[in-house]
Parts: C-alpha cells; structure tokens; sequence
C-alpha cells in the first residue's frame, strides 16, 4: 500500500513539473490560440507603445482644421441694461442702420484624394454652408484661404461637402475603409479640431449601427449614422472616425447632449455613404439619385399582423405617384416593400437610403407583400429622384350611435359624406376610443380592409363586413394631402 501511494505521488510531481514547464513555454513562445489572436487587439506593441499610437501618426497629417466665415447683419444699436427704456425713448423715430459682423466657426475635414493636381478635402455641409470665405489649416502649418479654396460641390441631404486645393507640395491622403463591414464593439478613433485644439484623438468603440430618426438642426434627411463613444465635440465635424487599421469608416457629424459637450454618444456618416456622394459631385457636380415614386410610412405591429409578418419590417406604401417607377411596374398603395435588390428592408429609413445610393437608370427587383401575407416581386428602372420631389374599437353590436343617410359611426368615429370628391370625412372621435391616437377629425377614409370608400353607403358596407372580426383591418386615409395607413382591431378582446 505504502508502495503505491509513493508511485502515485511521484506520478503526480511529474505531472505538475510537465505542466508548468509547459506553460513557461508557451509563454516564451507567446503562442496564442488562433482565433483569439486574430480577433485581439493587444493593448501594448512589441515597442512599449498603444496600438493607437500608429494610427495617430498616420492618419493626423491628413486631417485639417476648417474655419468659416460669414458676414452678417445685426440690428442697429442695441439697448441693453438698467437706462435701456431711457435710450429706447431718448433714439425713438432715429433710423440706426443695421451692424455688419464677422461670424466665424469652425469645423474640421481629411484629405481623400488626389486628382489633376488637385487635393480634395472631405467635410460636412454644415461646416462651410453659407460662408463667404474659407480658411483650411493643413498638418503641416499651410494656409489655404480665399480663391484658394474651392467648393466642389454640398449635398444637403447627406450633410457631406468636397473641397478642393492646389498644393505646391505633397500632402498626405487618408485610407479609406468599408463602413459596410465595421461590427459592434470595433474600436472607434475619432480625430478633429474639438473647440479649436487642432488634431485631437480620442478613442471608443462602434456603439451602433444604422442609427436613424435623429432629431438634428442641419439635418441630414437621410440618416444611417455609424454611432461611437469616441468624444467628439463642437469643432470635430468633418473629421474622421477610423478603425484600428487607420482607414477612414466616417465623418463625424453629430452628438446628443443636453449640455452642447459630450456625453458619451456621437454619430459618423458612414463613409461608403460619403465615397458614393462625393464621387458623383467630383465627376458630375451634383449627386443624381434613384427614385421609386412612392410615399411610405413605417410598419407597426398592428399593420405586420394583417399581414401576416412575424414582426415590424419593411416600408408600407401609402401612396404612388403615377408616371413613376413603382407605378408603372405594378405596385400599389397598400404592399409593403420588403425587399430591395436583393437586401432586406428593415424600415422607412432603410428603403429612402437603399434608393437614393441607387444611381437612376438602374434595374432592380422590389419584393412587396400584400394583405394576407402574399407575395409578389416586380422588376423595374429606377427613375431620377426629383428636384422638388418629397419624396381600440367598441365591442361588437353595442354601438348605440344614430345612424343617418349622411353620417355613420363606428369603431369610436363619426364620419360624413366629402364634399370635396372621393371618401368620407371624420367629424367625431370618442377620446376614449381605441383609435383616437390613429384617426383624427378632418381624416378622409378612402378604404376600409378591401372596400374603397367613396360613400356614406361604401362605409356602411365595410363596417357589416368587418364589425365582428377579431383581426386587425386597414384603414387608408388622407391627412392634409398625404396619405397613409391605420390598422385597427374592429372587435376588442
């Protein structure tokens, strides 16, 4: 006994002698499990030094400080302070001409591309619209001002800008990457001229994609912001958010905050967004976008489950503008977009930017499902967007409202004949109606589940049909000249 309790003990010195000489090695080594070491950033180089560190060096040169100045006018003279009702009456019936003031702000950009001896700068729109001179501050201490600076061309509705200057001398271009394949979690490098400090960098990480319905003053109308923790404050619009390779994945744009500083959420326009704008403004001088001819509104659970859709998606087509596209392929008010070209359409956003980044004259294929849950696929020639173009219910049979010839209720609502053309007007909700955050006074019905409304009579047909059914029903109306879709539940649970 007492012989193999020595064996096992000498076994398991051997074993544990093994084990650390085994991990000494590996560690010598610096072997590393495959996946983990490609998918790891380390936080210190071979040198000692930040993985960032690299990335500053290259991608600092290429960044530059913009300054906008405009002229603007101020009122005459102004009052101000305790004698400010004396002077106001003491001046009162002089003519104090108005005050011309330089306003100056600044913002920041990167250099992209080289072409014809030209260096063109990217930026936002916002950051030089409406100055009447620009001043761009290169790495390198260079001063561009005045004629030496030329705006190639802005899209307001993606808030993005080319500049262009002639250079006597070499100047440094950003990598650009793909935005498209930048993951949740990557690390975020944000560089630009904060209040003023010139190439600054801060670091994140990518805190969301496809960020969209963002209330901004300068817009833009078609958002599908790259959102970082990286701090980006007043001063870093126009600059760029890069990934850990030192490419260019945005442009800096917006951040949320109560206080005007930072707080930890900031947006990016994603640079494959910017390369198709900027492209067309170099090439064309304007961007040329598709256009489907469609109004459309978003998909709520109510509408998804008359059409059969596990959950909220795609973009419902309220109206469609005849002579376009859509119209003319055979799509109609009511079909829900699914599909375009072949990617999935999550939301209105979504469909507005899988359109416009579609050159005009391109054939696609438009995936739409219909009430009841079929499905249809037209091919169709997107059309050039246009300049002006922009682009619970009451228990059944307990309804004790009187009916007329010219007046009918239902589901909360009292409706009436249109005097001007088609459909029947809402003159009543019930506030405490199941619909009363759907349907408003001054609605135009103009179809209820399959039946168009064109009558008092039409309406009293729809509500015999559809009074006991216990699944959700369309209703289309017209709201100050646009159209679109309610689905409501005739019969509550």
């Amino acid at each position: 006994m007492l012989k193999m309790t020595r064996k096992w003990s000498l076994a398991l010195i051997i074993f544990v002698i093994g084990l650390a000489a085994g991990i000494i090695l590996t560690a010598q080594l610096n072997i590393t499990p495959k996946s983990e070491a490609e998918n790891s950033v380390p936080l210190v180089t071979p040198e000692g030094t930040s993985p960032f560190v690299k990335v500053a060096k290259e991608v600092m040169p290429c960044v530059v400080n913009i300054s906008a100045e405009k002229i603007i006018e101020m009122p005459g003279f102004q009052f101000q302070g305790p004698m400010d009702e004396f002077f106001r009456q003491f001046f009162k019936g002089f003519q104090i001409p108005p005050q011309k003031q330089k306003q100056r702000s600044l913002g920041s950009g990167f250099i992209f591309k080289k072409k014809d001896g030209y260096y063109y700068i990217l930026t936002n729109n916002h950051v030089v619209r409406n100055a009447d001179k620009l001043i761009v501050k290169l790495s390198d201490k260079s001063i561009y001002s005045g004629d030496q600076v030329e705006v190639v061309g802005t899209d307001a509705h993606t808030d993005i800008a080319v500049l262009k200057v002639k250079a006597d001398h070499k100047l440094p271009i950003a990598k650009l990457g793909d935005s498209d394949s930048v993951q949740v979690g990557d690390w975020a490098i944000a560089i630009g001229n904060p209040f003023g400090l010139e190439r600054t960098v801060t670091v994140g990480v990518i805190s969301a994609k496809g960020r969209s319905g963002i209330p901004l003053p300068n817009g833009p109308d078609y958002q599908d912001f790259i959102q970082t923790d990286a701090a980006i404050n007043p001063g870093n619009s126009g600059g760029p958010l890069v990934n850990i390779k030192g490419e260019v994945i945005g442009i800096n744009t917006a951040i949320t905050s109560p206080s005007g500083g930072f707080i930890g959420i900031g947006f990016a326009i994603p640079i494959n967004t910017a390369k198709f704008v900027a492209e067309q403004i170099i090439e064309k001088g304007k961007v040329e976008r598709g256009f489907l001819g469609v109004t459309i509104q978003e998909v709520t659970p109510d509408i998804a489950e008359v059409y059969k859709l596990k959950e909220p998606m795609g973009a419902l087509v309220s109206d469609v503008k005849e002579g376009y596209p859509a119209a003319k392929a055979g799509i109609k008010a009511g079909d829900i977009i699914v599909k375009f070209n072949g990617k999935e359409v999550k939301s209105v956003d979504d469909l507005r930017l899988m359109v416009a980044m579609t050159p005009p004259g391109t054939k696609v294929k438009v995936e739409v499902v219909r009430e009841g849950g079929s499905h249809k696929t037209f091919t169709l020639k997107l059309s050039s967007y246009p300049e002006n173009g922009k682009e619970g219910a009451q228990s059944e049979g307990k309804e004790e409202e009187e009916e007329s010839e010219t007046s009918s209720s239902w589901l909360g609502m009292t409706v009436e004949p249109n005097p001007n053309g088609d459909g029947v007007v809402v003159t009543n909700v019930k506030p405490e109606s199941d619909i009363s955050d759907k349907i408003a006074v001054g609605d135009i019905i103009l179809r209820v589940g399959k039946y168009e409304i064109k009558s008092i009579s039409d309406f009293k047909k729809a509500k015999k049909a559809y009074k006991k059914s216990d699944q959700p029903i369309l209703i289309r109306i017209e709201r100050n000249g646009q159209r679109l879709f309610v689905a409501v539940k005739p019969k509550s649970d």
